[in-house]
């Protein structure tokens, strides 16, 4: 297992694979707050790197074999931080910034700030900040104090995902007598939740992200999907085009990764 120390019990856990090609991309990915390396590595990474290219993935502090201290303050400026100062001690060959939800996010503030891409891949990120959007990551807050990952999971679930995979999936979630648990207070997942989620800033200057940006929506996400924002916020990139998956939710990753692995190799033709 590979880490990089961020502070003296902070690290994050990553593994760096190099481009076979000499013109392949490494494709950086960043997470969604409850996810990790896992969403990456079952289908994409590995039909990437048969195609030539690199991966880079890791997982943020308070995620799964990445520490961090109990007085440190998970926020989404701490995330975009350590994101910019992996990438600065691994240096990925020619990479290609992928995020996931408020991941994307993370990822063009992380290029805002300096880092180097050659492009970026935004899936289900392009949200508005407002009501909406705060009552949904309290409710999120909420329904971990009360449940934990299980209650969220059957609560949010069939909002979030496909129908096909919401029928394949139904027997492993709603257990006839649940036993939910609060998740505790000062574990990862919560703090990134409370703290990163509630202070991620979302007000992007489009204009000003001038990489070749793929934006790529899943049409069955009855969550964070507003058509209207999407288009909005779309028309301020200076390079992008779209994809929308009507056979995807908000986690394509885990419901059409090998459309999007798919996708991910196209776009590294119009990259380059």
């Amino acid at each position: 297992m590979t880490t990089f120390n961020v502070g003296p019990h902070d690290a994050l856990y990553y593994e760096y694979t190099i481009p076979e090609d000499k013109q392949g991309y490494t494709f950086v990915f960043f997470n969604a707050l409850t996810g990790d390396t896992s969403a990456w590595e079952s289908v994409i990474g590995p039909g990437l790197r048969q195609a030539g290219h690199g991966t880079l993935v890791y997982n943020m502090r308070g995620q799964q074999d990445s520490p961090f201290s109990s007085s440190v303050a998970l926020d989404a400026d701490l995330i975009v931080k350590d994101a910019v100062h992996l990438l600065a001690a691994v240096n990925p060959v020619r990479p290609i910034f992928v995020g996931l939800s408020i991941g994307g996010l993370f990822a063009a503030r992380a290029w805002l700030q300096g880092t180097s891409a050659h492009g970026l891949v935004l899936i289900n990120t392009l949200r508005k900040d407002g009501p909406r959007l705060q009552w949904i990551g309290d409710a999120l807050v909420r329904a971990v104090e009360v449940g934990g990952l299980d209650l969220f999971r059957d609560l949010f679930l069939p909002l979030l995902m496909n129908e096909q995979w919401l029928e394949t999936n139904r027997g492993a979630f709603l257990k006839p007598d649940p036993t939910y648990t609060a998740l505790e207070k000062e574990s990862g997942h919560y703090k990134l939740l409370a703290e990163a989620g509630r202070t991620a800033d979302w007000d992007l200057p489009y204009e000003q992200v001038t990489l070749p940006t793929l934006v790529i929506t899943g049409l069955q996400d009855h969550v964070f999907l507003e058509h209207d924002s999407v288009a909005q916020l779309f028309d301020r990139l200076p390079d992008g085009r779209r994809l929308d998956m009507p056979d995807a939710g908000h986690l394509i990753p885990g419901e059409q990764p090998e459309a999007l692995c798919a996708a991910l190799l196209a776009f590294t033709r119009e990259v380059r």
